[in-house]
């Protein structure tokens, strides 16, 4: 009798177990809101002056880290428990964030704190860049969140210090040159992810690798017909990488408006930039499938990647304008 009500004790337990990791799986799949820039931005100013160039870019870089760090279920991409260990969206929507990151931070260092090359590196932005390229799956350790929030605390002081009365030598230059080597990081990733989405129906393309020049060369030959095909489990990992890296976008470039209006004013270009934030913040609607569906182009059933594929081409011939206009206008 008493060996019975150990058996059933355990069933219970392992099914209140069970239980509870599919209500954790299902709490945490979610992605954060989309937050108010402008507000953030008035908020961290340290002497009530909103018009310090450079607090919106670089407070919407920190609340960006500390949002994938701090959302539903914490960072999950680490994870080796239950439920995070079995979870995909999530953890590739935190990669596309990562890499926006990754590629924001890097423009601080080498452009946006400096006023010209030959010009002395921050060191707090020496520090926090490293730290943001630490491995994404590193789980003890270094655990990859401690590591991410070194960087945060780096940017913290980089924050106060340029608001700081005395600290001359510490600037954000809101030039209309470092907005555009940014955005051509930009356009090559959103580029690379709309190829990547558009291969979900698989496709042939022809070999363009050299055109343009007829002097270049490549390290092996390649056939003039490619055929391009993403494997189908890994095509719900490029749409939510995507889903994340147009999230953290849409919060960059509304931090650019705001520390680059008086640029984007001169050269005309601050509704193309309003039009490329519209673009991507139609990639962030309501998925309403329980599954991202691979139907083929123009089949009976709808394939989310091309959807979001077009989004994210439109958003990418937008940048493409707009840094023609911040070089001509």
């Amino acid at each position: 009798m008493t060996e019975n009500r150990y058996i059933n004790a355990i069933e219970i337990l392992a099914l209140a177990y069970l239980l509870t990791i599919i209500v954790l799986l299902f709490y945490w799949d979610s992605e954060p809101d989309l937050f108010d820039v402008e507000e953030l931005s008035s908020t961290r100013t340290i002497f009530g002056e909103n018009d310090i160039v450079g607090v919106a870019t670089t407070s919407t870089l920190i609340k960006t880290v500390n949002t994938m760090l701090n959302k539903r279920g914490g960072y999950l991409t680490n994870d080796i428990s239950l439920p995070g260990i079995v979870m995909d969206n999530i953890p590739n929507w935190e990669f596309g964030v990562i890499t926006q990151v990754r590629d924001l931070i890097r423009a601080f260092r080498n452009d946006f704190s400096r006023s010209q090359t030959q010009s002395t590196e921050n060191q707090n932005l020496v520090i926090a860049d490293p730290q943001f390229h630490f491995d994404t799956d590193s789980w003890i350790l270094p655990k990859t969140e401690s590591e991410y929030r070194k960087g945060v605390k780096m940017l913290e002081e980089y924050l106060v210090r340029l608001q700081g009365a005395r600290e001359s030598n510490i600037q954000f230059f809101a030039r209309a040159d470092n907005l555009r080597d940014w955005l051509a990081i930009v356009e090559k990733r959103l580029g690379s992810l709309s190829q990547r989405l558009s291969a979900s129906v698989g496709q042939k393309r022809i070999n363009t690798d050299l055109q343009g020049d007829t002097a270049a060369t490549q390290s092996t030959e390649k056939p003039n017909l490619i055929s391009v095909k993403t494997p189908w489990l890994e095509i719900d990992d490029e749409f939510y990488e995507a889903r994340g890296s147009a999230w953290a976008l849409i919060h960059f470039l509304r931090a650019v408006e705001i520390d680059f209006k008086q640029v984007l004013v001169k050269k005309n270009a601050l509704v193309s930039l309003r039009q490329i934030i519209r673009e991507l913040e139609a990639t962030q609607g309501m998925v309403w499938s329980p599954m991202i569906l691979n139907g083929t182009g123009l089949g009976l059933v709808a394939n989310h990647s091309l959807v979001m594929a077009s989004y994210i081409s439109r958003a990418n011939a937008a940048i493409i304008d707009l840094r023609n206009l911040l070089e001509r206008g």
